[in-house]
Formats: structure tokens, sequence, C-alpha cells
């Protein structure tokens, strides 16, 4: 992985992706360190508005044309709606078909 990437266009606002394949969310906004010496670099990635969940940067494997996770999206925290969604709708026919 490049250590250096464009966070308007190779971060923001990309898919994340789990190891096992799942998308689990979207990348909101990014924690920094090192601004003030001049050596930013990404801290974290944040998914969520309200009470957005912190993936440290440690646990990106990959970005291409979405962020991939090194871990399951259950072991970081990620993805809490789409299983309580899921619940609700597993009822309704062909609901299963896009998983």
């Amino acid at each position: 992985m490049s250590n250096e990437i464009d966070l308007a266009l190779g971060i923001l606002d990309h898919q994340l992706v789990d190891a096992d394949g799942r998308r689990c969310g979207n990348v909101d906004d990014v924690e920094l360190k090192g601004i003030r010496d001049g050596t930013p670099a990404v801290e974290a990635i944040l998914c969520g508005r309200r009470r957005p969940v912190r993936v440290p940067w440690a646990e990106v494997a990959s970005v291409d044309s979405a962020v991939r996770l090194k871990r399951k999206a259950s072991e970081l925290g990620l993805g809490r709606g789409d299983d309580r969604a899921r619940k609700l709708v597993a009822w309704i026919p062909g609901a299963h078909e896009a998983d």
C-alpha cells in the first residue's frame, strides 16, 4: 500500500469492505496526526455521523475502489445498522438475494 494518498479522492466517501468481503459502511471522515509538525498522516478513519466508529488506520489492508479492512466488521464495531435492518426485512420475499 502506498504511503501517499489523496484523501478527498482516495478515501472519503469510499465503501468499507471487511475481511469477509462484506460492505460495512462508508468513510465519513478521517482523523489526522502530525499536522503541527508538518508530517500529517491518517491515524484513523471514521464511519458514521451521529456516533462515528473509529477504525485505526493500521486495520486498513488496502485502498482501491473501496477501503478494504483486515478484520471482520463485527470485530471493528461496524455494520451494526445493517445487522438490525437485515433482521427487520428478513421476512420480505427476495430480501436475501443481494447477500
